[in-house]
């Protein structure tokens, strides 16, 4: 037998649960497939759990306009929702004169972007606020915070299912036609069996795997499938209590912002990501890779001492840029470029992509809303 839903979305983890979410309480009968056993249990539960201000991503982006609607999005949400979140502020500092010039011209980007609050500090100023710090100057964005990933996905998917959606764990997407104007889609179950679900939308949300889905679906012209490039991400957990009481960030680093301290909501201090460039996921993380981690923690928090920091965990960035290349926008993607009427890949979403959940799922509800 053939199930019939009005949407399938591939990948449950917070963009497709967001995407859930909005999509059924718009009256849409959604079914979402994750292919393990547990949500969110790849990006999602793989970063630092960081409500982005929008301060570093170009002007008039995806990722800038996505990550400023978002966090207040975000704020509002788990306020009315109680999810555990923190609004903690962070300081980005420059560890020598040479880097202030990016601390300005990050400034300047931020204003650009709609991020009103943000203010410099003199290093005696960033000081003050947190005396363990080493600077020449600072930023100070109160508006980033933390939240509990976990507990985000989980009110997600409750709204979800309240509206009638439902998610199918242990349940492989393998392929995708075209036919009558509606998706056939072919999985196979945690049993083993292969099931077919017919679909009037299809909503590739699948993370690391987004690529994968897209070249299965037989409508799809892969010209327009980027290529993926995996940047691992490895933390170190600190041992004892932490040292600051806002995030700490240096200057951004080329394919990620840096080896910075965050915090989790029960205090907990870690330093990461790093970025690795890799060929397949693996989420290990090297002891040794510590030696480097060291080394760039020490020019903002030089009382680091040796044998404080001790492998944690790693998460895997789905990017679409190569090594080197200037990191890549958000790609949504409808019909008005593919051609495949009904079907949204999303590509490429990397960090701010929890903060920007909410404004990406209802982006995506207005163009599934549109036809596209």
């Amino acid at each position: 037998m053939t199930e019939v839903v009005d949407t399938v979305v591939i990948g449950a983890g917070v963009i497709g649960l967001a995407i859930a979410r909005t999509w059924a309480k718009r009256g849409h009968d959604v079914l979402v497939l994750e292919r393990a056993p547990r949500i969110g249990s790849e990006i999602s539960s793989r970063n630092s759990e960081v409500i982005h201000a929008g301060i570093y991503y170009p002007s008039g982006s995806l990722k800038a306009t996505l990550c400023v609607a978002g966090r207040s999005m975000l704020y509002e949400y788990c306020e009315t929702h109680h999810v555990p979140h923190r609004r903690c502020g962070k300081l980005i500092v420059a560890s020598d004169r040479a880097e202030i010039p990016t601390l300005e011209q990050l400034l300047v980007a931020a204003n650009r972007n709609g991020v009103s609050d943000l203010r410099w500090l003199s290093a005696a100023e960033a000081i003050a606020l947190e005396p363990n710090l080493a600077c020449v100057a600072a930023l100070h964005s109160p508006s980033t915070g933390i939240v509990d990933s976990h507990a985000l996905m989980t009110a997600f998917l409750g709204e979800a299912e309240d509206h009638g959606a439902q998610v199918a764990r242990e349940t492989r997407f393998e392929r995708a036609a075209v036919r009558d104007d509606r998706f056939v889609v072919s999985t196979v179950g945690r049993d083993g069996q292969r099931y077919e679900i017919s679909a009037h939308h299809l909503v590739n949300a699948a993370g690391l795997g987004a690529q994968d889905v897209a070249t299965a679906i037989d409508a799809m012209p892969l010209a327009f499938v980027p290529k993926r490039f995996l940047a691992k991400g490895n933390y170190f957990r600190l041992v004892g209590t932490a040292p600051f009481s806002r995030l700490v960030y240096p200057v951004p680093e080329p394919g990620g912002l840096g080896v910075h301290l965050t915090l989790d909501l029960g205090g907990q201090a870690r330093f990461g990501p790093d970025v690795e460039w890799i060929e397949t996921i693996d989420y290990g993380v090297q002891p040794g890779r510590g030696e480097k981690f060291y080394r760039s923690i020490r020019r903002y928090f030089p009382a680091l001492a040796h044998g404080q920091l001790v492998p944690d965990y790693a998460g895997i960035r789905p990017k679409i840029s190569a090594p080197g290349a200037p990191n890549a926008d958000f790609v949504i993607q409808d019909a008005t470029v593919h051609g495949v009427l009904g079907l949204i890949n999303l590509f490429g979403i990397e960090s701010p992509g929890l903060t920007a959940s909410i404004a990406i799922a209802d982006r995506v509800a207005e163009r599934l809303a549109q036809g596209a």
